[in-house]
């Protein structure tokens, strides 16, 4: 049985023929012009996230001399940190200091005697024992230059005693001893101390028990 279109009434065929094309543009608009428009609408999507992350590079391009500038200032305030609060204690070279000062006071050092450092959590408190002779001005001077030092140094258990002045070659009057405490910066922070007492874990056994 043959079925061919011109053996069906012109009406007929205008209809077959529309409903073909219909059915040949719904199936172009599902397979290919919807998938096409989607594409589209990702890639547009893209875009605008493109634009907007090349905008923040130029508003961050624009900040980059502010950024370099505060940066300069950061590492200018680190170095005059670093003045005051050294990150390495030296003992000759403080004593050098204060030999020098005590000498300008017309004061003479007789003891110098670093203690222990105290910990923190960002410095350290390097406690050194003074002991000097001179007079009661002299030492008032002392102290004064001291305070005006670069680096901090924090004076504290003062001990002031009169000596046997009938020494008249001698034109020291007292004899004074001090804690002079300076600070060092600690290259890494030091973490939270670890718990002692009931909340805290139970010690190794030494390997001699």
């Amino acid at each position: 049985m043959e079925l061919t279109l011109t053996k069906l009434p012109w009406y007929a065929q205008v209809g077959a023929f529309v409903t073909l094309a219909v059915a040949g543009c719904g199936t172009f608009i599902y397979y290919y012009e919807l998938p096409a428009r989607a594409d589209i609408s990702a890639r547009e999507t893209q875009l605008i996230a493109l634009r907007g992350d090349i905008n923040k590079g130029l508003n961050t391009a624009k900040k980059l001399p502010e950024f370099r500038s505060q940066v300069t200032d950061l590492e200018g305030r680190l170095a005059n940190l670093k003045q005051i609060l050294p990150e390495e204690k030296d003992a000759a070279d403080l004593l050098n200091r204060m030999q020098t000062v005590a000498a300008q006071s017309n004061m003479t050092i007789k003891g110098f005697k670093p203690n222990p450092t105290v910990t923190k959590q960002l410095h350290a408190e390097w406690p050194i024992t003074l002991e000097l002779e001179g007079t009661y001005h002299n030492l008032a001077i002392f102290f004064d230059r001291v305070g005006k030092f670069t680096r901090i140094v924090n004076i504290s258990n003062l001990d002031v005693r009169g000596r046997d002045t009938r020494d008249k070659s001698d034109a020291s009057t007292i004899t004074a001893t001090c804690v002079a405490t300076t600070f060092v910066l600690l290259e890494k922070p030091t973490g939270p101390a670890k718990p002692t007492g009931r909340g805290a874990p139970p010690a190794a056994p030494s390997k001699g028990a």
